[in-house]
């Protein structure tokens, strides 16, 4: 009988219970987030000999004890949070919320959906996830100190700086103003600070481009031979997406990405609206690939675009329409590069 493990994680501890076939309780035991946590609990399940371990967010919280679980020879199960929540208040038949029953959820979720992300050992494609995500914390952080240094400049000199900042301009600025009480000193003085953050932010930046530029060659990834796909684009699309194996159709990979619209029929009407699901910086970054091609005339996808509002779509549609065509050309580079 196979045994199924599943484990709410935390910072500080880690609930497991397992379950068997039947969905019947067998053990559970509550460890703390150590150094031993996974002798810890291999030694506890080491009764159960067909076991398989169901980890609540495996990509999230739960990530360095299911990596570790894996590098011990065990097999792991992703269970996604809101999958095990609805487990445990309308089929588990224990609505409360605590740790045992969050657990017993994840179990009886993993023993219930045969379709689960199997977790693996974090490759390339990881490396590659967390340098694009870097690469966007450092682009949000600048995009916040350039707001708080307009709002700055515009208290200053009337009319601020119209067009969009940079730190050659606002030094301009800021270097011929004399301030004249000591509220516009005191202005004067936070903008050379938010000045000296944007630099260094815009070296970040640079380096961060830079590494990206290096990972994704490295990858040996045929992605960068699209129109309008570029190093940082590849590595949010490679790395957000993750082994590409466990998506059987282009279908469910646009549904995963959010390019695929929804289906909202009732009755006898049939209708599909915009999906606001999936995962949005792969949304982003295909998006970001369909204005690329717009704007230059002389690509297929601005000819894709044209054909489709001379169709009678609107613009919006002719959009929607290009990124899915895009996101079929994605999946297909990234099963031929896997292929490789």
């Amino acid at each position: 009988m196979t045994i199924i493990i599943g484990i709410d994680p935390h910072k500080a501890t880690h609930t497991a219970v397992a379950i068997g076939s039947d969905e019947s309780e067998l053990a559970t035991v509550t460890i703390r987030a150590t150094r031993q946590q996974t002798d810890k609990l291999l030694s506890w399940a080491e009764p159960f000999e067909e076991r398989t371990w169901a980890i609540e967010s495996a990509g999230g919280l739960g990530y360095l004890l299911a990596q570790q679980l894996v590098g011990a020879g065990e097999q792991v199960l992703d269970v996604p949070a809101t999958l095990a929540s609805r487990v445990r208040v309308l089929g588990s038949g224990r609505s409360n919320k605590n740790d045992p029953n969050d657990a017993r959820s994840v179990a009886i979720a993993a023993l219930r959906s045969p379709g689960l992300r199997a977790v693996s050992i974090a490759d390339h494609a990881e490396v590659l996830r967390l340098l694009a995500k870097r690469n966007g914390d450092i682009g949000d952080h600048r995009t916040q100190v350039v707001c708080r240094l307009h709002a700055l400049i515009a208290a200053l000199e009337a009319g601020g700086i119209a067009k969009e900042l940079n730190a050659s301009d606002a030094n301009g600025l800021l270097g011929t103003f004399e301030p004249s009480s000591p509220a516009e000193r005191t202005r004067h003085q936070l903008a050379l600070e938010l000045l000296a953050d944007v630099r260094h932010l815009d070296g970040q930046l640079a380096e961060s481009k830079q590494r990206i530029k290096v990972a994704v060659s490295a990858s040996g990834t045929s992605l960068t031979e699209v129109f309008g796909i570029g190093p940082v684009i590849a590595c949010s699309l490679i790395g957000y997406t993750g082994d590409v194996s466990r998506f059987a159709s282009r279908d469910q990979f646009a549904a995963y990405n959010g390019t695929a619209p929804i289906e909202v029929s009732s009755g006898g009407r049939v209708a599909h609206r915009l999906s606001r699901r999936g995962n949005r910086n792969l949304n982003h970054a295909i998006h970001m690939v369909a204005i690329c091609q717009i704007r230059h005339t002389h690509s297929e996808g601005r000819a894709y675009f044209d054909r489709k509002v001379a169709e009678g779509k609107t613009k919006r549609e002719a959009i929607r329409s290009l990124k899915r065509q895009i996101s079929n050309t994605v999946y297909r580079h990234l099963v031929l590069d896997a292929a490789k």
